[in-house]
């Protein structure tokens, strides 16, 4: 079984891991824990330089098996999310080789439908206290009766570039994280202007009008999961409940639609230490 991975456990073995991995690791912590201290996203950068984060590598996100280890991750990471640290989240590195050609909405696409086939592998109820429509102010994505802002960064965002990796990843971060990051803390509005005034410098567009404080009636968390290059969204949410995408009924531009790989557990990933 697929282990969740420490930040320790990582650079003890970086020798370990396959070329891709290793480079889709240091890439991250180049950017995120930078020395200049720009990057946006102050608590994930938090998360990063004290331990909180947990990783894993995933081969290419569009094959079944990619979203079955997602799901048995996920499960893990419920059970130690809380005791890894105030800035946790679940970072999940995918193997992005064959994904070269893909386009910001080519992405967004895939983004969608791993939420959505990762709901269909949940076993838990969705918790009573979460809407199930993605229109009302509470609603946010839900695993193992957990809720998580999930959100990604991608090969092909070149202008917002707070979105930018080398490689296509995905992050969770649990919604207790936020308990005392809200609009009602003296913390959270310091740190909402700190991460604009940073978002504004780091970023070649504009601050995205769909970023604001989950709860209040009229935002809409899962625009802010996955940022477009530019100030465009989906007019409805592409997530369904009860709706399985399936890994090879991908919902890409028609002219971007390619063949799933044959399935395969693809490099083999170390248990969690």
């Amino acid at each position: 079984m697929e282990r969740l991975l420490t930040k320790q456990w990582i650079e003890d073995n970086l020798q370990t891991l396959t070329e891709w991995q290793r480079d889709a690791y240091t890439s991250f912590v180049n950017r995120v824990g930078d020395k200049e201290n720009l990057y946006p996203c102050v608590p994930g950068r938090q998360g990063l330089l004290e331990g909180h984060l947990r990783f894993g590598f995933l081969p290419d996100p569009r094959t079944k098996v990619a979203r079955e280890v997602l799901a048995d991750l996920l499960r893990q990471y419920d059970k130690c999310a809380r005791q890894a640290g105030r800035y946790t989240s679940l970072v999940i590195f995918y193997e992005t080789s064959l994904l070269r050609t893909l386009d910001v909405l080519g992405f967004e696409s895939l983004f969608w439908s791993i939420l959505s086939d990762l709901h269909q592998l949940d076993e838990t109820v969705w918790p009573n206290h979460i809407s199930m429509d993605p229109n009302h102010y509470s609603w946010e994505f839900c695993f193992g009766g957990q809720p998580y802002f999930a959100f990604c960064s991608t090969p092909s965002h070149h202008l917002r570039k707070s979105r930018y990796s080398e490689y296509f990843t995905m992050a969770f971060q649990p919604r207790f994280v936020f308990d005392d990051i809200h609009q009602n803390t003296a913390y959270g509005r310091r740190l909402k202007q700190a991460i604009r005034r940073r978002l504004a410098a780091y970023d070649e567009v504009p601050i995205h009008p769909a970023l604001g404080w989950y709860g209040e009636a009229e935002n809409h968390e899962w625009q802010q999961y996955f940022l477009r290059d530019n100030e465009s969204m989906p007019t409805q949410c592409p997530f369904k409940h009860g709706t399985a995408w399936g890994a090879d009924r991908l919902m890409l531009n028609e002219s971007r639609l390619f063949p799933v790989p044959d399935e395969g557990h693809g490099d083999k990933q170390n248990d969690e230490r």
